[in-house]
């Protein structure tokens, strides 16, 4: 029987791509995972994720929906939806964005106009290898207030503060959450399945952050 091998992470940058082009690209993957696009004046980044990144993201997300739940706050989550401005000649897809403070705003919405839309309260990246083309200009062009990124083994926490980000030592969407534990708790789940991993975190929030502990 012939191996079928999940393939690393791969990254590819073409160079002067219209508009258009990238619009294209979009729409022949509209209902696909992967690839991911981001444009960026003319570059287009084509990266096919790999198993080692979706464990990692998923997993991050999962422990966003659980504490936004025993902290008891409101929350959407929209995935990986493509954020786009032609204006701005830029377009990225991050891992996964949440809205909190901003749900009324957005729920019920199928498509989000950031003309006239809030960005997401929280956008989740993770970088296994490194980006060519950096995100996070991009994030802060749009107003995403907070920023989660995950090399495989630290979680970082970033604010925009003045038109850039700076690191935080706990979040504000999720107040009193740190990077520190989070980064942690990943790190513990490293050998867990999802359910041994979801039990692990349901544990972990419930304990420090759930209603019944406050």
């Amino acid at each position: 029987m012939r191996k079928v091998l999940s393939p690393p992470e791969q990254r590819v940058v073409l160079h002067n791509v219209s508009w258009e082009t990238y619009e294209r690209l979009l729409a022949g993957h509209i209902d696909c995972s992967s690839p991911r696009f981001t444009f960026d004046h003319g570059e287009v980044e084509i990266v096919t994720l790999s198993a080692e990144h979706e464990r990692h993201s998923l997993r991050i997300a999962s422990l966003v929906d659980i504490l936004a739940d025993e902290m008891d706050l409101r929350l959407e989550a929209l995935g990986s939806t493509t954020f786009k401005r032609q204006e701005s000649e830029r377009g990225f897809e991050p891992d996964s964005c949440f809205y909190v403070d901003n749900v009324e705003r957005v729920l019920g919405k199928d498509r989000i106009d950031l003309a006239v839309d809030p960005p997401p309260d929280l956008v989740v990246e993770v970088d296994i290898t490194s980006p060519s083309i950096g995100k996070l200009p991009m994030f802060a062009e749009i107003g995403v207030p907070e920023v989660w990124r995950f090399d495989g083994e630290r979680l970082l926490m970033l604010r925009l503060r003045r038109g850039g980000y700076q690191e935080l030592d706990s979040s504000e969407v999720f107040p009193g959450v740190s990077a520190q534990a989070m980064s942690r708790l990943l790190a513990q789940g490293k050998s867990l399945d999802r359910i041994g991993w979801l039990r692990l975190a349901r544990a972990w929030a419930r304990e420090r952050y759930g209603k019944s502990s406050a």
